[in-house]
């Protein structure tokens, strides 16, 4: 072949790779509620193909390709196109908008004792572990054939569900498993290990003798143990493509599924660009609850995720189990850290101890890779700054380098929040206030030593739950008028299924690791929502919802006030409602209940036009009707306050406690900010009969006269009626 034979050739390959790189996944919102009918399925599919170019502008061009056809929670499809493709849709009836697919990321045993549920007693025994209650959960997949997913004691799925298992490996415990990755580098299988953990603390059944590392040793089982469990792939390990969530929610809502939970999540964005957001809406119109992480961009404020007032969003909390491995100085000093590699025999002389970023060289003082190539750390015990890169990456850096043992120092936004991971070789990640101690220690002398002391499973922190320093903050920059995170619970060295040994033993499938993040957490509530629907399998979403927060905990074990991870007393914004307590929400007394429609108004409110609500309502609406935010009957308030200013806002409840009973507000059931002033118009709520409904209104009133100098303040009122409290907390941002 003559060269200029190859140079015409290469151009072509050229020509045809740049034209393929101007596709991508779009997703397509359209109209249909003009003149559209559709009898099945096909008829709706054909309709999204109509806005396919039939077409190509050029020879060389990549044809328009679908790629899902939604059914259920958005009108629309996800398509493979080019922006001359959106372009030619644009003036045809019934197109509204199209953008390219986000790409939305993964937030990534002993809990259900921490939290109150005990085998054969109380609320657990009384849900029935569940039974009946089938939980989807939207994420990498997940491992048929797991111990946790064993059906010993799980009837068959109810008769509703419809949907089906992609791979062998089901059966009456995992009843679905589909892949909606396909052509996205995906396997069916789970090779990431996330969704394996989620969906198995969420329901994963009892299986003995479980620990990693011979740490963490017991029963491993997930919050609603004979639930049903169908995952719904919808990430690889390179992220989780928009266009497979909403599919994933498609199938999920047509299925039968109960319970959403979903440990996924992306930017705050308009609801209606929200996928999940839209997804969920459908979904809560269905009955089904949806469960979502609040992300992992704490302690920072305005970083919260999943934002949407029909969602329960989930922050992180602690548990009173650490795997402990303290820190031994030269000078005598112990400070306790964590990991899950507990290595037997590790020497206890002292070794040389080194900080490479001493000298100021941030990259070796992160320890990240290449960083300690000409840093002399062979035999030492290594101090290495917590983020930038993982945790474990910091100690494969340090091992290649020839150090024995790491150090892995909290910076000062991680607080005292310390991690039990399997790192690679020994190691312990302390707190801030130990970390600067460290450090002081080693610029003190000129040859510091230290050791690591391995102590294993420690039982009864009773400074748990605190918030986790990750755990993402508000204010709901989507809404600032509904408070969010809504619950926080466990998300702190979870331990759960794996699809692999940590620990390289290929003689057993009875395999768990110990994750941390909101994702951890979220699965947590959706479980416990499991539970409570198989005992109220009457009660709404939004009710559910509100039985979980009004029942929220405010102290941890010590009796104090739940803390943030920096010893600091947690905000509003770190803790929502506070830390979830299943068994008190099993019994509320109250709930603020909410139609699908009352949102309606609510979206209209925000200054949504009609097309952008009816994108989330997936029907025709007209916005001549709006409330404020803080009218939507949520069980907490967020607004904000002007000098001389007040707001009156109203609240339904519905008794779901005993039938006759008073419920009423006295002074010391109310904790207002300085300079405000709260009047209840109603203070007595007298009910006759279950499920009576009574409504209330509250003013909330800024002073004139005081000076306030703190952009926020909060509170709380609750009521009482024998052994009820019903908590709604509020959050005033003074302008």
């Amino acid at each position: 072949m003559d060269s200029t034979m190859v140079l015409v050739l290469t151009t072509i390959l050229t020509l045809i790779s740049a034209n393929a790189a101007e596709l991508e996944t779009y997703i397509v919102h359209l109209d249909s509620s003009k003149g559209q009918h559709f009898i099945q399925k096909q008829d709706r599919q054909n309709w999204y193909h109509s806005f396919l170019p039939r077409t190509t502008s050029g020879a060389n061009e990549e044809p328009a390709a679908m790629v899902f056809a939604y059914h259920n929670v958005l009108n629309g499809f996800a398509a493979k196109l080019s922006a001359e493709h959106v372009k030619a849709m644009e003036n045809m009836e019934g197109f509204l908008f199209a953008r390219p697919q986000r790409m939305y990321t993964k937030h990534t045993t002993h809990t259900p004792n921490f939290l109150g549920l005990h085998q054969s007693l109380g609320f657990w025994s009384g849900s029935n572990y569940g039974k009946g209650v089938i939980i989807g959960v939207l994420d990498t997949g997940t491992t048929p054939g797991h111990p946790s997913f064993i059906d010993n004691g799980v009837p068959p799925p109810p008769a509703k569900w419809k949907g089906k298992c992609e791979i062998q490996g089901c059966n009456n415990k995992l009843i679905g498993l589909r892949d909606l990755t396909t052509g996205e580098n995906g396997t069916r299988f789970d090779e990431d290990g996330h969704g394996t953990h989620t969906s198995s603390t969420a329901a994963g059944n009892f299986v003995g003798d479980t620990s990693v590392f011979g740490n963490a040793k017991g029963t491993a089982v997930g919050m609603a143990p004979l639930a049903h469990v169908a995952m719904y792939k919808v990430c690889t390990v390179l992220g989780c493509p928009e266009s497979a969530i909403i599919a994933g929610m498609d199938a999920a809502v047509e299925d039968g599924v109960d319970v959403l939970s979903i440990s996924l999540g992306g930017d705050s964005v308009p609801f209606y660009e929200n996928s999940i957001a839209v997804g969920a809406f459908t979904a809560i119109q269905k009955g089904i609850f949806v469960a979502c992480s609040a992300g992992n961009s704490g302690p920072f404020n305005s970083t919260m995720e999943n934002e949407s007032p029909w969602i329960l969003t989930v922050g992180a909390s602690t548990i009173d189990r650490k795997i402990v491995a303290s820190v031994s100085l030269g000078n005598k000093e112990v400070f306790d850290g964590e990991s899950m590699f507990q290595p037997k025999g590790f020497p206890q002389t002292y070794l040389p101890l080194v900080y490479p970023g001493s000298n100021g060289d941030q990259n070796a003082s992160l320890c990240v890779e290449g960083s300690l190539d000409h840093v002399d750390v062979k035999g030492k015990v290594v101090a290495c700054d917590r983020g930038v890169i993982g945790r474990l990456e910091k100690g494969e850096t340090v091992k290649n380098a020839g150090g024995v043992a790491m150090i892995l120092l909290n910076q000062a936004s991680d607080g005292d929040t310390t991690i039990a991971d399997a790192h690679v070789l020994p190691a312990s990640n302390v707190g801030y206030k130990e970390g600067v101690a460290i450090k002081t220690y080693i610029s003190s002398t000129a040859s510091p030593t230290a050791t690591l002391l391995f102590r294993g499973t420690v039982i009864g922190e009773n400074s748990a739950p605190a918030v986790a320093s990750f755990s993402s903050r508000g204010p709901n920059l989507a809404s600032p008028g509904i408070m969010k995170p809504d619950i926080i619970g466990p998300g702190v060295s979870v331990l759960a299924a794996w699809p692999v040994s940590v620990e390289n033993n290929t003689q057993t499938s009875s395999t768990f690791n110990m994750m941390s993040g909101t994702s951890m957490s979220c699965p947590h509530l959706a479980g416990i929502a499991a539970l409570l629907k198989a005992s109220h399998p009457e009660w709404s979403p939004a009710a559910l919802k509100s039985a979980i927060m009004t029942s929220a905990d405010q102290v941890s074990l010590n009796g104090k006030p739940i803390e943030d991870g920096r010893e600091l007393r947690a905000d509003i914004f770190a803790i929502g409602s506070g830390h979830v307590n299943p068994s008190k929400a099993n019994d509320p007394g109250l709930v603020f209940d909410i139609d699908p429609d009352d949102y309606i108004p609510y979206l209209c409110g925000l200054g949504y036009t009609s097309q952008q609500v009816g994108i989330i309502v997936t029907k025709a609406v007209s916005c001549s009707n709006t409330i404020p935010e803080g009218q939507l009957n949520y069980p907490s308030y967020a607004m904000t306050l002007s000098s001389g200013e007040n707001k009156t806002y109203s609240r339904t409840v519905t008794n779901v406690g005993e039938a006759n009973s008073t419920y009423t507000i006295s002074m010391p059931d109310v904790v207002v900010p300085n300079g405000t002033v709260l009047v209840v118009h109603n203070p007595t709520l007298k009910f006759t009969g279950v499920n009576q409904k009574l409504t209330y209104e509250l003013t909330f009133r800024r002073s004139s006269s005081e000076e306030i100098n703190v952009p926020y303040g909060e509170g709380a009122i609750a009521w009482r009626a024998g052994k009820y409290l019903v908590r709604t907390p509020f959050v005033i941002k003074f302008v």
